[in-house]
């Protein structure tokens, strides 16, 4: 088949092509883009078909780009990068304003994580004023309504007239130990394992605790004792001292881990799964800015953080 009988090279293909080199797989570049495998490697072909050489090395776990592949990646983020200030601009067109961005995290540990998502934001859309609202919520999800957030990033989307929840990663918590602690001694630790240590976590309430509302709440197990602190760090420094146990995003932690600080064990045989979700008013989803923003939100996190996979 001549090159002229082919069908055109389409933006979606492009998009594809990105989030298979970006995530290695193609079974994971189709739960990215909500696709089937299938329709991922037919849009591989029909690329690799248009310029008639191959994009990927075959046989190689994880996929590796060929010069070829490597050469169309750039084309691929060049034009995403020029599409997205299109539609920043055509947005400004349309609206004749800028807007506000007010972002309340139930997540703790998501603060280190958002600000490169933030400053990326920023230097696209200098005239949305952004900003963090502070404090502890009890219903983070509620200030949508009250007018006093615009998104919020949560670990559970309960459904709720009018708000609409946006997926962004799923991901494992761990169980986080000492490196002395004679829990390392076990492949992973089951709910009885807490019933003797001093568990330590945020200051939130027990239901928005994934170990806690998912594994020892069923198991009727109480820890020995609780303790609670809204920093990270105090969290790490207790364990490591062996005077606490704590479950924690493994992403949130893996510096640590790395340098061999605390040690990580899963929790139950199949580990403990957790996800985060972006909620906002059905409204502000339109946004141009606001899905900017939670585009940026995915890409930030499936290219810097370990372990997590699509929702």
């Amino acid at each position: 088949m001549s090159r002229s009988a082919l069908p055109p090279l389409e933006l979606r293909h492009l998009r594809t092509f990105a989030a298979i080199a970006e995530t290695h797989s193609l079974s994971k570049a189709a739960a990215r883009l909500h696709l089937t495998q299938p329709a991922v490697s037919h849009q591989v072909k029909a690329l690799e078909d248009l310029y008639g050489i191959p994009l990927f090395e075959r046989k190689t776990v994880p996929l590796r780009l060929t010069p070829g592949g490597q050469r169309l990646l750039g084309l691929a983020r060049e034009v995403e990068v020029r599409v997205a200030e299109a539609e920043r601009d055509l947005s400004r067109i349309a609206d004749g304003r800028a807007g506000q961005l007010r972002i309340a995290v139930e997540c703790h540990s998501c603060f280190d994580w958002l600000m490169p998502s933030m400053d990326a934001f920023r230097e696209r859309w200098p005239e949305v004023e952004m900003d963090l609202v502070s404090g502890f919520h009890a219903d983070p999800v509620g200030l949508l309504g009250e007018d006093r957030a615009d998104l919020v990033i949560v670990s559970h989307a309960i459904k709720r007239p009018d708000i609409a929840f946006h997926p962004l990663f799923r991901y494992e918590v761990s169980a986080l130990l000492a490196k002395e602690h004679p829990l390392t001694a076990k492949p992973f630790l089951s709910a009885r394992d807490f019933a003797k240590e001093t568990l330590v976590t945020y200051p939130i309430p027990d239901d928005r605790i994934d170990v806690l509302r998912e594994v020892l709440i069923p198991a009727r197990v109480e820890p020995a004792k609780r303790r609670t602190t809204e920093l990270t760090v105090a969290i790490l420094q207790l364990v490591a001292s062996k005077r606490a146990v704590a479950a924690m995003p493994r992403w949130a932690v893996q510096p640590f881990l790395d340098r061999e600080y605390v040690v990580a064990r899963p929790i139950g045989k199949k580990g403990l799964q957790s996800a985060l979700h972006a909620a906002t008013t059905e409204a502000a989803a339109g946004a141009a800015y606001m899905r900017d923003f939670l585009d940026i939100m995915r890409r930030v996190s499936f290219a810097s953080l370990s372990g997590i996979t699509a929702l």
